[in-house]
């Protein structure tokens, strides 16, 4: 049996003054946010140039998975919490029980961990934006009957995949409340519908 942990804070206050909002603006960890582009990146750069670099498709593979994994492990363990405040992992404990937890970092009364809101955009950028492209590069292979590929471009999307689930949990809560935000917007977008049909028509 598993089970989440989940403590649900606020990261990011919107009532912030101008001096803290400032301070927000800057790259407070420069190194953490190069690597967290890095190595996601260097492996989609790698993937779309490997056949005009080389004709050895295991060395390709080989680099991609390592950039994949070293991905994971950057993003999941240290880039995470540094620039958004936001950590998730697994632990088991004495009754052999599995439990996922997911965490968010409280914001003091001082503002002095408050995530930067730049940092934070670079964060949830590449951490949404890779999967998708290699979802995109999943149904390419799969289309274009490329089968040696679908192996390395399914392990991005696990990988990276594994990432965004993980701290949009952090960031939601509960599986309640993420299917509970799925359900509002998709009620607003019902309800400016009724309200507007004629914004949704083709002119």
């Amino acid at each position: 049996d598993s089970s989440d942990d989940i403590e649900d804070v606020s990261l990011f206050d919107a009532d912030d003054d101008v001096s803290r909002r400032s301070k927000k603006s800057k790259i407070r960890h420069p190194v953490a946010s190069f690597f967290h582009l890095f190595f996601r990146v260097s492996a989609i750069v790698v993937y779309l140039l490997c056949e005009l670099l080389t004709s050895s498709f295991i060395a390709c593979m080989v680099t991609i998975i390592l950039l994949l994994s070293c991905d994971f492990w950057a993003v999941k363990n240290v880039t995470g919490r540094l620039m958004v405040g936001l950590r998730w992992w697994n632990q088991v404990d004495d009754d052999g029980r599995s439990h996922w937890v997911f965490e968010a970092r409280k914001v003091s009364a001082q503002g002095s961990k408050t995530s930067s809101e730049a940092e934070s955009r670079i964060f949830w950028l590449g951490l949404i934006t890779c999967p998708m492209i290699w979802v995109i590069f999943a149904f390419s292979a799969l289309f274009s009957f490329k089968v040696k590929w679908l192996a390395v471009v399914v392990m991005g999307v696990v990988l990276q995949g594994a990432n965004l689930y993980g701290y949009i949990r952090c960031k939601v809560g509960s599986r309640k409340n993420l299917t509970s935000m799925a359900t509002s917007y998709l009620g607003k977008q019902f309800l400016r519908q009724v309200r507007f049909p004629g914004f949704w028509k083709p002119s």
